[in-house]
């Protein structure tokens, strides 16, 4: 049985990742110091040092919460659909969902995702992301399309977020239609 002190450790630790995810939100992960995030959590500075020694100790748990927090989603959103739902229409939505009202999070979530390009200590946490990302969608259908529609749903996030303008619904059904029919034409 946990304790009650591992259990307030976990959630501090919880809430000091949350509040790195903030920081990263309003400045950009150039910005992000302990002493910031302390404040954005409302901890002692002493409090960000002792559960993350370094910030890509920070980096990396802020990279971890984000993508448990976009799992856990998309797993409701998929226990959500109706057994005949149209995937390729239903994935568009979603889409558009994440590029609407969800926009400053995924742009957030794409930050911490790339800055694993420049900290090899954050890959493994990508990977993590990228791997329970392909996991959902292979439960739809096979292992293959199930990477193929991983990587069509994040280029489209990454590039609707890099552009001006978000491309149409029916551009994105498109897409996604494609690849799943060219699966089903095997």
């Amino acid at each position: 049985m946990e304790s009650a002190t591992r259990r307030k450790g976990a959630a501090r630790r919880e809430h000091i990742a949350r509040a790195a995810i903030t920081v990263v939100a309003e400045r950009g992960i150039e910005r992000l110091t302990h002493r910031a995030v302390a404040a954005a959590a409302e901890v002692p500075l002493g409090s960000t040092t002792y559960y993350f020694r370094t910030l890509d100790d920070l980096l990396a748990e802020a990279l971890r919460q984000s993508a448990r927090d976009d799992v856990a989603e998309l797993r409701a959103w998929a226990e959500g659909l109706p057994a005949d739902a149209d995937l390729a229409a239903e994935l568009a939505e979603l889409v558009l969902c994440y590029l609407g009202s969800w926009r400053s999070r995924t742009v957030v979530q794409h930050e911490l995702y790339v800055a694993a390009m420049h900290r090899p200590a954050l890959a493994h946490v990508g990977s993590e992301w990228d791997d329970a990302l392909v996991e959902l969608f292979t439960s739809y259908t096979d292992p293959v399309t199930g990477r193929l529609l991983s990587a069509l749903f994040c280029g489209l996030l990454l590039q609707g977020v890099v552009r001006e303008s978000v491309p149409s619904r029916d551009e994105i059904e498109t897409i996604f239609r494609r690849a799943v029919a060219t699966t089903r034409d095997r």
